[in-house]
């Protein structure tokens, strides 16, 4: 009995005890042991193996783990090792045979293997150093993902495209005092973050993350910031201090670039010069019409011979076209004769084996022709052009531009997609990771290439800030993740299959806003469904592909019914979008009776306003689970709201513009009537526009230059916003109110009938050339004896010059003048593009196109000379004093000067090549 008490009594006391130790709860218990692991590298291992270890380290540290890291020359058999190395480092060739793994067959360039192996061991093997740095960073990935190292790894991967790559522009929304573009010198003063070790380190760390290879850096002229000639020590743009900056900011960036594999590519333009170096040679800094001369040859070759023996993992990026006169046997003289050599020039100097990539962008030159002539000089050349110009409007391209890059990806060297501005998107957010995808896959299936050149998603030229209204200002790299890592994802591999994707992408945004998988994906479908809307009414109703248009801005009805006088660039149509109708043509076979082809502007204004609503139901459902990051939530959400209405403003618009082309062709009056409840839908829903982006946004395009045209020239950062453009549409619906009253009224002339008289400007002409008056009969060049036989009433009785054609098509048009006061002078275009006529100007290609407000056709088809195509005519200002007008190769005509204050009619006189006249009906909202 006293045994069966004592045992009572201890079984109380054990059961007490447990009580007593649960009330202490569990932080009581003693900790578990972490695990221990050790990182192996090979003995004098590469920078990048260092950098891969270090970032595996800190997730298995985050994890739990007790890391340490060393160096062998040899698998030593212990346990809980993870041994990383190249396939052909001896300490990863005796760890397969110690530890008994297979690594299997050896992936190519960059690729890498995980593999289990006996003793608790993991091996990663890569192809090179880079694949070894991306074994390293997957893993780290899973361990993040998982909480622990996964059992039985057995993984092989390699990139598909062999570049992949972001870029950054070094430029600003603004021209410097005294520069024009893209003439940007590194100062602390102009670009602060550039000396930010920190963000640099930030950003090398995404590229490295979404296993970007290389990085872009663009700029007209970096080399007088970062180098010093001996032959041209005044050519440098920035003061002792500032460069001393400069070099260690330089070598800073590129060593830390290499940890990570990514080589620095410097893009820069042909042909500039630095400030000081033109000023000092009484010369301009840039000047399209200016041929090749020695001087300037000799000092861009010794500016790129320098850059590269002082800069190793250091690339070129060469844009011949732009500030050089396109294409011709100038652009192969200057790449084979100049930069190619600087580049073996350098490479001699350092002592350096390794050729650096070069890359040649095929904007406005003939890449083709280029690139063959190079391929015997340089073996490590690339090829760059424009994925959709510079949007984003299609994953199916096709026509000529499909034609170019299939082209370029036949030649022996790698071509490279550029996904560049994104014109259309901004500053809105973009994450369809479907359009995305389907667009990398494009390049491959359709345009053959195997690199990405990726842009900012937006707000490229105000680096490194977004457009957002917030208490901060936001990175682009926080706010555009997705983007960055869409792209990236697939170009390491496209085809990845759809269910997985939205089940990977709900998982991503669902960990950023605290919810799971399901609402994660709602916010995807908002994303995709808002992603479709930007690409189709750009497609369908813009202007241009590039980005003097801003697409979120709006446009104006002359614009999208007369797309032609405001510069429209075909190829938008041609190849950047599906087989389909502008609004101009879909209106004409409405008119006609005829069958419509493809995608219509009444099936797109449709689509996209059920895009819209799509978007903002779906975010709505992801919202009332959000536990994280609200504020951005809160944006993202704003985004959607603003797309939707976007799509209902250019939908209410477009149906408005059918109704007004609908009158062109029946001249009944009723048409135009039935168009105004629909525009002023359009002006209701810009009201909500102005009032979603007022607290949300600083602006909507980050270019805040006069290369800004569409929907308003953006001279001085004007109409950047919203709230600048509802007086402008409120007018148009009031004006299109008041021209229906007039034509209503019998006696009324429309506006296009009030003639503007022209006068001559007095102006001491000092080329030697002869004159004419401008009426019909009159020769207009002094080598032909072609006539003008029709011309618009307003030109009637100016001066032309009489030039020669021949001499223009040789060698370019200079015309000097002097004059007492501001002055215009008239440039007649001939309306064909061919290499017998001077291409008007063009902001696509050539940045330096609106320097003197040249840009924008005055007076559309407004004269006819015999046999010749007919002529638009442009207008170039000029302040008093002596000028150079320089244009480049091709005929055109001078067709006088006026006052700079005279104001000039803008319409289309419609004069074809008979004269005969089809007038337009612009004058309906002017």
């Amino acid at each position: 009995m006293r045994w069966s008490l004592w045992k009572c009594l201890a079984t109380s006391c054990f059961l007490l005890g447990c009580l007593l130790l649960s009330a202490l709860g569990a932080s009581a218990a003693p900790a578990k042991p972490a695990q221990a692991r050790t990182i192996v590298l090979p003995k004098m291992a590469h920078v990048r193996l260092r950098y891969g270890a270090e970032r595996l380290q800190a997730a298995l540290q985050a994890a739990g783990y007790k890391v340490s890291i060393t160096e062998q020359d040899k698998a030593s058999g212990k346990s809980n090792q993870i041994l990383i190395g190249r396939a052909t480092d001896a300490l990863l060739t005796q760890a397969a045979t110690a530890y008994h793994a297979t690594p299997g067959q050896a992936p190519g360039k960059e690729g890498f293997t995980i593999t289990s192996a006996d003793k608790n061991t993991v091996l990663i093997s890569g192809t090179d150093n880079s694949g070894v740095l991306y074994g390293c960073l997957e893993l780290a990935e899973q361990v993040k993902a998982q909480g622990k190292i996964g059992e039985k790894l057995s993984l092989k991967e390699q990139p598909e495209m062999v570049m992949r790559g972001a870029c950054i522009g070094i430029q600003k929304p603004y021209y410097l005092p005294g520069r024009t573009v893209y003439e940007y010198p590194y100062t602390p003063e102009v670009f602060p973050w550039l000396y930010d070790k920190a963000l640099w380190v930030k950003y090398l760390d995404m590229l490295a993350d979404n296993r970007m290879n290389s990085l872009y850096l663009w700029n007209g002229h970096p080399f007088a910031s970062l180098v010093r000639l001996k032959d041209y020590p005044y050519a440098v743009e920035v003061d002792d201090a500032t460069f001393k900056k400069n070099e260690e900011m330089y070598r800073f960036l590129t060593e830390e670039a290499d940890k990570r594999g990514i080589w620095v590519i410097q893009m820069f333009y042909n042909i500039i010069v630095s400030k000081p170096f033109a000023e000092h040679h009484n010369i301009k800094t840039q000047d399209r019409a200016r041929p090749i001369v020695p001087l300037i040859a000799d000092y861009t070759r010794k500016s790129i011979a320098a850059f590269v023996e002082k800069y190793p993992n250091v690339g070129l990026m060469v844009a011949l076209g732009e500030a050089m006169e396109g294409v011709g046997q100038d652009d192969v003289d200057w790449f084979n004769k100049t930069i190619i050599p600087g580049v073996l020039d350098g490479l001699k100097a350092s002592g350096q084996t390794e050729l650096p990539p070069i890359v040649l962008r095929a904007h406005d030159t003939d890449a083709p022709r280029v690139i063959n002539a190079a391929l015997p000089l340089y073996k490590n050349l690339y090829t760059e052009a424009k994925f959709n110009g510079e949007a984003l409007t299609t994953y199916t391209p096709r026509g000529s531009w499909a034609e170019l890059h299939r082209t370029l990806s036949g030649m022996n060297s790698v071509h490279i997609e550029n996904v560049h501005i994104l014109a259309n998107l901004e500053p809105f957010r973009y994450g369809s990771a479907d359009f995305i995808q389907k667009s990398v896959q494009a390049m491959h299936s359709i345009y053959g290439a195997n690199g990405l050149h990726l842009y900012p998603q937006a707000s490229y030229w105000d680096w490194p800030y977004t457009a957002d209204k917030a208490p901060e200002r936001l990175l682009q790299i926080d706010r555009d993740w997705m983007w960055y890592k869409a792209w990236s994802r697939y170009a390491w591999k496209a085809d990845r299959p759809r269910p997985a994707e939205v089940s990977y992408w709900g998982r991503e945004l669902g960990q950023l806003f605290g919810t799971d998988e399901a609402a994660g994906k709602q916010v995807l479908e908002a994303y995709e469904q808002a992603g479709e809307i930007e690409p189709k009414l750009l497609r369908r109703y813009g202007i241009t592909d590039g980005n003097r248009q801003t697409l979120t801005l709006g446009m104006l009805m002359g614009q999208l019914i007369n797309p032609k006088r405001y510069g429209l660039f075909t190829l938008l149509y041609e190849s950047e979008a599906p087989e389909g109708e502008m609004i101009i043509e879909y209106a004409e076979k409405e008119a006609k009776g005829q069958k419509h082809i493809g995608e219509t502007p009444p099936q797109v204004a449709d689509e996209v306003q059920a895009h819209g609503k799509a978007a903002v139901a779906a975010i709505e459902r992801a919202a009332p689970s959000v536990t994280k990051n609200q504020a951005e939530f809160a944006r993202v959400k704003n985004d959607m709201y603003c797309q939707a209405v976007l799509a209902d403003f250019y939908a209410e618009k477009v149906r408005a513009a059918l109704q007004v082309l609908r009158y062109k062709y029946s001249k009944n009056v009723t048409d135009l009537e039935a168009a105004v409840p629909a525009l002023e839908r359009s002006v209701q829903h810009w009201q909500k526009m102005v009032d979603l982006t007022k607290d949300t946004y600083l602006y909507a395009n980050s270019m805040q230059t006069a290369q800004r045209k569409i929907p308003m020239r953006g001279v001085d950062a004007t109409y950047i916003t919203w709230a600048e453009m509802l007086p402008v549409y409120q007018r148009e619906l009031t004006n299109l109110r008041h021209s229906i009253d007039s034509l209503k009224a019998v006696k009324a002339l429309p506006a296009s009938q009030k003639l503007v008289v022209l006068r001559n400007a007095p102006v001491t002409l000092l080329t030697k050339a002869g004159t004419y008056s401008v009426v019909a009969g009159q020769a207009v060049f002094a080598d032909t004896t072609a006539q003008i036989t029709a011309l618009a009433p307003e030109l009637a009785g100016l001066k032309g010059v009489r030039l020669s054609a021949n001499q223009q098509r040789k060698n370019g048009t200079e015309l000097r003048f002097t004059t007492t006061k501001p002055v215009q002078v008239l440039v007649g275009y001939f309306n064909q593009k061919s290499p017998r006529y001077l291409p008007a100007p063009q902001l696509e290609i050539d940045a330096t196109a609106n320097d003197y407000g040249q840009a924008d056709v005055k007076i559309a088809n407004g004269l006819v000379v015999a046999g010749q195509p007919p002529v638009n005519v442009h207008a170039y200002t000029f302040k008093a004093g002596t000028h150079t007008l320089n244009l480049s190769r091709g005929a055109c005509l001078i067709l006088g000067f006026v006052d700079a204050s005279q104001p000039l009619p803008a319409y289309n006189a419609g004069l074809g090549s008979s004269g005969e006249q089809a007038k337009e009906i612009d004058w309906l909202f002017q």
